[in-house]
């Protein structure tokens, strides 16, 4: 059994843990507030973008553009989204998983014609251990995300894609809906689905009927309907990306804000027990020396 000392001892080191995780969780929950205000400003405009776009594709237009041009998957690139930091629970574990998984389904590539785009330190590390070299370092965007440099990998990953030295794009991030709820969500971000576009932006119309006002879907398109979606298509798919940024941006301060509540909560719980331990302790002691002095006096 510890000593009293060495009890105390520990109870004093879990109440200095408890007070930084405690600090960890107040500027966590901070910076959650922040992102959450940014997620929820921005996908009014994402979704106002998307509908705009579906409303010209109604009467089944023929829509020419490089980013729906679906071809043999020779060479591909994975976009994973983590934090820079850690104790966050298992938010860059989860996508460090996922990746597994999705380069498990590229297999029969060879290595060269995967290319890794890591957005944070976490999934960076990761990447490097697998073998593969990360296309660059997007450190910067995992900590303060921006739509310049948002703009900037969209734009990137399209003139790749238009030019077909890649085949296809995929997604890796945290979908961000609540704060105790954060979706891990592998997505096809090229070639864009219009059609699965058009269901996802339909099924919101439906969900949120009774919320949202009813217009008149009647444009005057010029040049053509066919030339604004094709215009509009890059819009959105940078948009994408710098929606997607924010989305894990949010779900890592949610997770980290979990993360340090939990542990603030197990400190609080294993000083109690500890506490219980020494009483008990001294109280043993105590009890021992009454009784070696009442044996004492009564030879």
């Amino acid at each position: 059994m510890a000593s009293l000392k060495e009890v105390k001892n520990r109870i004093s080191s879990v109440k200095s843990t408890r007070q930084i995780t405690s600090a960890m969780k107040m500027v966590a929950s901070a910076k959650l507030h922040k992102a959450q205000d940014r997620v929820l400003g921005m996908y009014p405009y994402q979704q106002k973008l998307n509908e705009i776009l579906i409303n010209f594709m109604g009467n089944d237009l023929s829509v020419q553009s490089p980013y729906t041009e679906v071809r043999p998957v020779t060479r591909v690139a994975i976009v994973a989204f983590s934090s820079n930091s850690s104790l966050c629970g298992a938010f860059n574990l989860n996508v460090a998983k996922m990746l597994e998984q999705t380069l498990e389904d590229y297999k029969s590539l060879p290595k060269e014609n995967i290319l890794m785009y890591p957005i944070g330190r976490k999934i960076e590390e990761t990447v490097k251990k697998m073998g593969y070299v990360p296309q660059g370092s997007y450190q910067v965007m995992a900590d303060k995300p921006a739509y310049t440099d948002a703009y900037k990998l969209a734009e990137q990953l399209m003139n790749e894609f238009a030019a077909k030295h890649i085949d296809r794009v995929e997604l890796i991030y945290h979908h961000f809906k609540s704060m105790g709820t954060q979706i891990l969500t592998r997505e096809k971000f090229l070639p864009i689905d219009l059609n699965k576009m058009v269901q996802e932006v339909r099924k919101e119309r439906v969900e949120n009927a009774k919320s949202l006002p009813t217009y008149n879907q009647d444009y005057i398109v010029e040049p053509s309907a066919e030339e604004l979606i094709a215009a509009l298509l890059p819009k959105v798919l940078c948009q994408k990306i710098f929606t997607v940024l924010q989305d894990s941006n949010a779900s890592e301060h949610a997770a980290r804000t979990m993360a340090m509540q939990t542990a603030t909560d197990n400190a609080n719980e294993l000083i109690q027990d500890l506490t219980k331990q020494y009483n008990k302790g001294r109280q043993q002691a105590i009890t021992n020396e009454l009784l070696d002095i009442i044996g004492g006096s009564m030879k």
